[in-house]
């Protein structure tokens, strides 16, 4: 039967209400909730300190005595919902992870086999009277509570039952504003060098904090030089890039000096104790706890998120970032690491820059803001995407086709053992040996090349890995890539036309290839090529009969027949017109279409796996963030409304099912088919988010951002239903009954 104190149910508290300690906001973030001395500190008695409750219990305890308290259902509080209890925080989580987290995992799930309930003593009665807490939600959020005030050095706490039954669509969506994005925000310079500049891959002899600077930004250079010497202590190699960046420059530099940080936007800042001016990292958001560098596209999935929760400042900061890289880089690198300068990732930057653009209309720089992005996505499109080796000529398409040499830098040579070896016996050679010969060019293998040129191209896709790629990245035009280009040729064209005045120059500084100073860009020239990469996605891209958009291999000169997610990417991007995007909807929702939302391919495609077969991470039975996101824009973008808050739901539904039954977990992927524990993953690199202890304070970038954005396309009784974890067949059974019963009552005459 409901209860007004059951998570979920209207009268269960949401963020914004105003009942609590002191008439404070028990939804406060975590640090000012914990850290203000006024709200824990009781009104109810004050000689805790001597007749403390728990001391009375654990002498009971001693002596073998019962405990002969009221149950909570007796408590004399006449305001269920402003309860709150009196806590020793100690030696309360001892006792609750004796005997709930029964399997030690510093967790309470559905899977822990405890009795499910653990009795607080109210602070309305100085501990006296006692109230039951049940259930795996309340008494995980308890877990997750005590440990968040241990960390903050609190012994004692009063805390308040609304953070205990709180509806979990309102806790996570409070966790993933205040406290995720948080958790997950960098900056590089003096405050964090020591810890980003390490690097987990550096195999050298003589492993230190790393920094490379480029040429063109001498103020950092000097920046990290005197740092360096005023703190000798953390070792920092400070190393200038040279000018030009080659697949053999960044193989040496992984050796001699080693694998370093590289450089990121920083601003002018002035010292407030000695008034001296400085440079200060700008803020960008990881993809999650363990990363410290710029990753590419996870920045824009989590800048859709970001610009929901009121962050335009992280998110247009990262388009600085962005754009730094461009100039420096030459191109949105896969990650801010030496080893990935040869390597991009899927450009998403004209439409970011335009959705932080939006939100930052007021400002007085908000227009040289967008120019500048606009300009560095012009660069990166002449110079990375059309031009070779990423062009395809003969179609006007683009693949990700990186250049790099040997075996990925960035990866230990015995990931590839089942590969390699072979190779080495050819040879008559050691595996080490073998290894630093191929990688010095003194061997020469051309199918060993093939096989690292795809490598590195799935890597580049993002979508790293997938049968669908595996070693035959680099000759295919994905539909990916070339609906992202078109979205940027689009933009370009529009911006130019509406906001430039149809005139647009790039000055000297942004000029590479072939590029000239002074050259104006016009809104004529981007029409005619988006126009023209429309007609080639579906002159090579585009079948008919299936309905759907598939990979083209340029080498083969045949269509692919993978049947992938990546199908909805057109219509986030504008390609089709609306019959085409009819005909996806018909035949690749039923394709894709699965418990917890959208799956990233069908089985039929995966084919059979096995212990020589093994799953891939972006391959069926798994679904992704980036995925469902693009896909319900697109949607949406053809009139779709219906469609998008069905599938929104279920992926809501699923992340929220997760976070209720296992503490808390926000994870980077999940098993959509999976309607218990869908945040299990068995594929290769398992799965970021799940090693955490009591409480998770990140959650995923993109998973994060999937959640608040999401939560934008589903109505208000979807919002209820998922705040009472209710599945989408539940809810739309529910629906249909409600429907029936309006239309059987008779209407007035």
């Amino acid at each position: 039967m409901s209860n007004a104190l059951e998570p979920g149910h209207p009268g269960a508290h949401r963020p914004g209400s105003s009942a609590g300690s002191n008439d404070a906001n028990i939804f406060d973030d975590a640090k000012t909730y914990y850290a203000s001395e006024d709200r824990h500190i009781s009104r109810y008695h004050k000689r805790h300190s001597t007749h403390s409750q728990d001391s009375i219990l654990r002498k009971m305890e001693r002596l073998g005595l019962q405990n002969r308290y009221r149950r909570g259902s007796h408590d004399e509080a006449t305001r269920p919902q402003s309860r709150q209890f009196l806590v020793d925080v100690d030696h309360t989580l001892e006792s609750l992870r004796a005997q709930e987290d029964t399997d030690d995992n510093m967790q309470i799930t559905i899977e822990d086999t405890g009795p499910k309930v653990l009795s607080l003593g109210t602070a309305a009665s100085a501990g006296h009277n006692r109230f039951d807490i049940r259930g795996t939600y309340m008494l995980s959020n308890l877990l997750q509570e005590l440990s968040l005030a241990k960390e903050f050095g609190r012994k004692r706490i009063i805390l308040d039952i609304g953070r205990l039954n709180e509806n979990p669509v309102s806790r996570l969506s409070r966790c993933i504003k205040t406290q995720f994005w948080e958790g997950l925000t960098r900056r590089i310079d003096a405050s964090s060098i020591e810890v980003a500049a390490r690097d987990a891959k550096d195999w050298t002899d003589d492993p230190r904090p790393r920094i490379y600077i480029p040429r063109g930004a001498p103020e950092q250079y000097e920046y990290y030089r005197k740092l360096a010497r005023e703190r000798p202590e953390i070792r920092l190699d400070v190393q200038l890039l040279p000018e030009v960046i080659t697949a053999d420059v960044v193989m040496e530099l992984n050796h001699n000096p080693g694998p370093g940080l590289l450089a990121v936007e920083m601003e002018e800042h002035i010292e407030p104790s000695t008034g001296e001016k400085t440079l200060k990292g700008m803020p960008f958001v990881v993809p999650g706890g363990r990363f410290n560098e710029l990753y590419g596209w996870d920045s824009y999935m989590e800048s859709l998120g970001l610009l929901v929760n009121d962050k335009a400042h992280l998110a247009k900061a990262m388009v600085q970032h962005f754009c730094f890289c461009i100039r420096h880089y030459g191109k949105i690198l896969n990650a801010t690491r030496s080893y990935y300068l040869t390597r991009s990732q899927p450009p998403f930057l004209t439409d970011m820059a335009l959705r932080v653009y939006q939100n930052i209309q007021h400002e007085p720089d908000a227009k040289k803001f967008l120019k500048e992005a606009m300009i560095a996505a012009i660069k990166e499109y002449y110079t990375v995407w059309m031009a070779e080796p990423r062009l395809d000529r003969k179609t006007g398409l683009s693949r990700y086709r990186p250049e790099g040499r040997g075996v990925p830098p960035e990866t230990e040579a015995s990931h590839f053992d089942h590969i390699l070896e072979p190779y080495a016996e050819k040879h008559n050679m050691r595996f080490e040996q073998f290894v630093e010969a191929y990688n010095r060019g003194d061997v020469h293998e051309p199918d060993l090349d093939e096989y690292f040129l795809h490598d590195r191209a799935v890597r580049e896709s993002g979508h790293d890995t997938t049968y669908r790629l595996e070693k035959v990245c680099a000759n295919l035009a994905t539909i990916d890539l070339n609906s992202l280009l078109f979205k940027y040729e689009m933009d370009i064209s529009r911006t130019i036309r509406i906001v430039f005045d149809d005139h647009l120059e790039i000055p000297a500084e942004w000029c590479s290839g072939s590029m000239k100073p002074g050259q104006v860009e016009t809104s004529t020239m981007w029409d005619r090529r988006w126009r023209r990469r429309r007609v080639a996605i579906h002159k090579y891209c585009w079948n008919e009969s299936q309905g759907m958009y598939f990979d083209y291999d340029t080498v083969r000169q045949e269509q692919c027949t993978y049947e992938s997610c990546t199908t909805f990417w057109p219509l986030w991007a504008g390609v089709p017109d609306p019959p085409k995007a009819a005909k996806v909807v018909e035949s690749a929702i039923p394709k894709f279409e699965a418990y917890g939302g959208l799956l990233s391919g069908t089985e039929k495609s995966r084919g059979e796996v096995s212990l020589t077969r093994p799953n891939r991470q972006w391959d069926y039975p798994y679904g992704w963030a980036p995925q469902q996101m693009l896909a319900w824009t697109g949607l949406y973008r053809y009139g779709y409304a219906d469609l998008v808050q069905k599938l929104a739901y279920k992926w809501l539904f699923m992340v929220t099912k997760a976070f209720f039954d296992f503490n808390g977990v926000v994870v980077e992927k999940y098993d959509v088919t999976r309607p218990v524990d869908p945040h299990r993953v068995d594929a290769e690199y398992g799965n970021q988010g799940l090693d955490f202890k009591g409480v998770a304070k990140e959650g995923f970038g993109w998973v994060n951002a999937s959640y608040v954005y999401g939560l934008q396309f589903v109505s208000t009784d979807m919002k209820r239903a998922l705040g009472t974890v209710t599945p989408y067949e539940v809810y739309e059974k529910a629906q249909q009954a409600r429907e029936e019963k309006f239309f059987e009552e008779p209407g007035p005459i």
